[in-house]
């Protein structure tokens, strides 16, 4: 018994790794996975069939020959399921509905005054459940929902501690699992923002980049050698929370100066208020510079500056190939980009610098989403459930 366990065993493995290589790199040949893995052209074959008859490859016609026969090429059938990833900021939900390859199919973003965490939680589940009734027909149907948060979570996907919602103690996973029978995974929002920029942004060629997640808050996703780092108790990357003024005023996470009551764009708000004497909101103040309002734009270039000040420390702590800086404020990068980088130019250290790149993400306020999605695509391939075999 012992041995037909390990040979099954063995062969979910192998079915994993020829599946990870259609979804990577398709259109593929059987052949050409046989190089890649070493597995044999028989084994591939065999599985590769498997794969098809559970509706996840699909043959898609011949391709070049490099001397022989021409190969039958394999693509990742993408529409076989559905997956859902939720951005929950401090004044709105941003949710999507995509495909197995983070095709985006459709969108929702509704905005809320986080009243109350109840009420909050229940547009969150309205929210989900529209977009679950309107993925398409397909062989999966929807197999997970993602959510990326602005705060600390536990591996149960209890949300410990966000201080710019005032939210301790939630158990989102659960309640979610509960209200919708399906597997969730939750995260921090900037985790989820550096694997959606690595899966499917500017990082794509990048093994060690920094993810800097600008919105009412600060947050940091870390990628060091192509894998997301957590840190000893997973708690990594509350960046906005490094004081940059010893004693500076108070956050709301207890501590002094930290850099997010800085650089934030709830500190751009702060500070616009004060000086227009009203209350604004980005969408408008990013009119008016684009308008050439000089007051404001000069707003958002102090802003860049700040910003600069704690990205220094980045490029100096941990010496990243790429820095790429999300969220909302992204839409302000042609006011903050100059004197961000006209600060790093004095401050950080030389040789950190040298090879590094420091750019807005051009995926601006959907990293978060697209890598929550893609958490929850990540957990229906690894669970043991779907060794991609048909019930």
């Amino acid at each position: 018994m012992k041995q037909t366990g390990d040979l099954n065993l063995v062969k979910k493995i192998n079915k994993t790794i020829v599946l990870h290589h259609i979804r990577t790199d398709s259109p593929i040949s059987r052949a050409r996975i046989a190089e890649i893995t070493g597995l044999t052209k028989a084994t591939v074959s065999s599985l590769v069939n498997e794969l098809i008859e559970s509706s996840l490859v699909e043959e898609i016609g011949v391709g070049e020959s490099s001397g022989g026969r021409k190969p039958m090429m394999l693509l990742f059938k993408g529409t076989a399921g559905y997956a859902i990833g939720v951005d929950l900021g401090v004044h709105d939900i941003l949710a999507v509905l995509t495909d197995l390859t983070g095709k985006v199919i459709r969108e929702k973003r509704i905005q809320h005054h986080n009243e109350s965490v109840e009420h909050v939680t229940r547009l969150l589940t309205t929210t989900i459940r529209e977009l679950i009734d309107t993925a398409p027909e397909s062989v999966y149907g929807v197999i997970g929902i993602g959510l990326g948060v602005p705060g600390i979570c536990d591996e149960e996907g209890n949300l410990l501690f966000a201080p710019n919602l005032g939210w301790e103690n939630v158990p989102l996973q659960a309640q979610l699992e509960a209200e919708f029978g399906l597997p969730v995974v939750i995260d921090n929002e900037a985790n989820a923002g550096a694997v959606g920029e690595k899966q499917f942004g500017a990082g794509k060629d990048t093994a060690n980049l920094v993810y800097v997640s600008i919105g009412m808050g600060i947050g940091a996703g870390i990628i060091i050698r192509n894998e997301l780092y957590r840190g000893a108790t997973g708690f990594s990357g509350e960046i906005g929370h490094i004081s940059i003024q010893h004693d500076g005023p108070k956050c709301r996470c207890g501590s002094l100066g930290c850099w997010e009551l800085y650089a934030s764009e709830h500190a751009l708000l702060e500070q616009a208020g004060q000086e227009l004497g009203h209350e604004v909101d980005l969408e408008s103040l990013l009119s008016k510079a684009e308008n050439g309002d000089a007051g404001v734009i000069q707003l958002f270039e102090r802003l860049g500056y700040y910003l600069g000040v704690g990205v220094v420390n980045i490029i100096n702590g941990f010496n990243p190939e790429f820095i790429i800086l999300g969220g909302r404020l992204a839409g302000g990068e042609k006011w903050l980009m100059k004197p961000l980088l006209e600060l790093l130019e004095k401050r950080s250290l030389p040789h950190p610098r040298k090879q590094l790149k420091v750019e807005f993400s051009e995926l601006q306020d959907r990293s978060t989403v697209l890598g929550a999605a893609s958490f929850a695509v990540a957990k229906f391939f690894a669970s043991t459930t779907v060794s991609v075999e048909r019930s």
